[in-house]
């Protein structure tokens, strides 16, 4: 028994050894996958970090050479149209080189252009002097054009106060009709209004003759026509008022005596009172 127990702490310490040892290589093996690890993640940092520069670097490239391309691109442009602007330059100097000969030859002969530039330069002047002049020449253009504007507004202005003056005539001539057509209605009234008067005062003298005829029988009834005072209308119209007034009393005794004597007796009493 005591054998086996010895066995058995022999077997257990030497398999706590054997795990140790397994314990330590594992930990290595770990300290040695962890460093592995750290630096496998560390290359593939370095590598994306790479791969990032190296695509800025590409991309700023491309960049780059897109620009440069353009650029070359405007470059054979700018050569292409300074080429044909150098063969159109040849071509006009080639054009020109008589008139270069002209000119060189009016200086020749010329006491006022002293060398072709002068020339030149008294050819600008005088282009110059024609565009002010062209200028000038707009301007006046334009004022003229503006006068004739005003004078095309004054003469419509006048043309609408000469029709407004014609309305007015014509209101005038229309208010002169209605008033001589006014005036000749009261005149027809004025003329109706005289035969009136004149009927009137033609009937008036008839009633003062009538009056004056009526007062003289009745006075003559009285007496003497010679005896009648003078009265007036007034006082014929009373003495009238006055007669008829005893008339009418007479008449009503007759009517009264008539009844009790007849009418005999009526028609004598009235021969007796007239």
């Amino acid at each position: 028994m005591l054998k086996l127990q010895e066995q058995m702490l022999v077997n257990s310490k030497r398999q706590s050894e054997i795990n140790e040892r397994r314990v330590k290589h594992m930990y290595k093996t770990q300290e040695e996958l962890r460093q592995r690890f750290i630096d496998v993640n560390s290359f593939i940092k370095d590598c994306g970090d790479k791969k990032r520069i190296a695509e800025k670097a590409i991309n700023d490239e491309m960049a780059l050479h897109e620009e440069l391309s353009e650029d070359i691109k405007n470059f054979k442009t700018s050569i292409s149209e300074l080429t044909t602007f150098r063969e159109a330059l040849k071509g006009t100097v080639e054009e020109l080189q008589p008139y270069e000969k002209v000119l060189e030859e009016v200086v020749s002969v010329s006491d006022i252009f002293v060398s072709p530039k002068d020339c030149m330069d008294r050819c600008d002047a005088l282009m110059l002097a024609q565009v002010e002049i062209s200028k000038l020449e707009n301007k006046k253009l334009q004022e003229i054009e503006e006068m004739r504007q005003h004078m095309v507004k004054i003469t419509n202005e006048a043309a609408l106060t000469v029709l407004g003056l014609k309305n007015d005539l014509s209101k005038l001539e229309r208010s002169y009709h209605e008033s001589r057509d006014k005036c000749i209605k009261w005149e027809k009234i004025l003329s109706h209004t005289k035969d009136v008067i004149s009927a009137s005062y033609l009937e008036r003298e008839r009633n003062i003759g009538a009056i004056n005829a009526l007062y003289i029988l009745l006075c003559r009834r009285r007496g003497s026509i010679s005896d009648a005072p003078s009265l007036g209308i007034a006082g014929e119209l009373d003495f009238i008022k006055e007669e008829l007034l005893i008339l009418n009393e007479l008449l009503k005794e007759f009517d009264n005596a008539n009844k009790s004597n007849g009418k005999s007796q009526r028609m004598e009493n009235m021969e007796a009172y007239c």
